[in-house]
């Protein structure tokens, strides 16, 4: 709905003879730029204008006179803009905190230690050099560059590392665990089977 319906609309609501509504179609212009000066951006002022033109269609009760009706839409004008901002405001600190949450990973403790203790008895079935590296890298989260000089190893050679000794606990888990490892054990049974 654009600027002209609106007007058409206020236009075809007033009775003959209706000097208010007259008064606030003849005002749209003023209307207008009161609105864009305070938001800086046309099309948003109108989208404010045409709700605040609805609102006024919908529920009436506009002040008689027609100079009192202009100032009274200035002041529901004024509300309108409070609430734009509100809103504005509201979104903005959403926005923030799902920009917060994204940047800082959730981590479910008991998913984590159900994980570990898993990998944690898994770990001395591996070479000693494997299971190093997955404690280190995975467990304790440290970076594989700092595990490789800490090893005497390039961080190239610290990464085929990793990786074996992955596929090398995959091979464990799938063979400890069963199907449990294959669903990333989030309903871990196994202790149950190994006990």
């Amino acid at each position: 709905m654009d600027q002209r319906d609106v007007a058409d609309g206020m236009e075809a609501a007033r009775a003959p003879g209706d000097e208010v509504t007259q008064a606030l179609v003849a005002n749209h212009r003023r209307f207008l730029a009161f609105l864009e000066r305070r938001v800086g951006n046309r099309a948003v002022a109108e989208e404010i204008l045409q709700t605040a033109f609805v609102k006024t269609l919908e529920k009436g009760g506009v002040p008689a006179d027609d100079e009192g009706a202009v100032t009274w839409f200035y002041r529901l004008l004024r509300n309108a803009l409070v609430d734009h901002y509100r809103r504005q405001s509201v979104e903005g600190r959403a926005l923030e905190r799902e920009a917060r949450e994204a940047e800082e990973p959730t981590e479910d403790p008991e998913l984590k230690h159900a994980v570990c203790a898993c990998v944690g008895d898994l770990l001395p079935t591996l070479k000693p050099e494997y299971a190093d590296m997955v404690r280190q890298v995975d467990l304790e989260e440290r970076s594989v560059p700092d595990v490789a000089r800490e090893a005497g190893i390039t961080a190239n050679n610290a990464g085929v590392r990793l990786h074996r000794a992955r596929q090398a606990l995959k091979k464990q888990l799938e063979r400890s665990c069963g199907t449990c490892a294959s669903h990333g054990c989030l309903d871990c049974s196994c202790k149950k089977s190994r006990a």
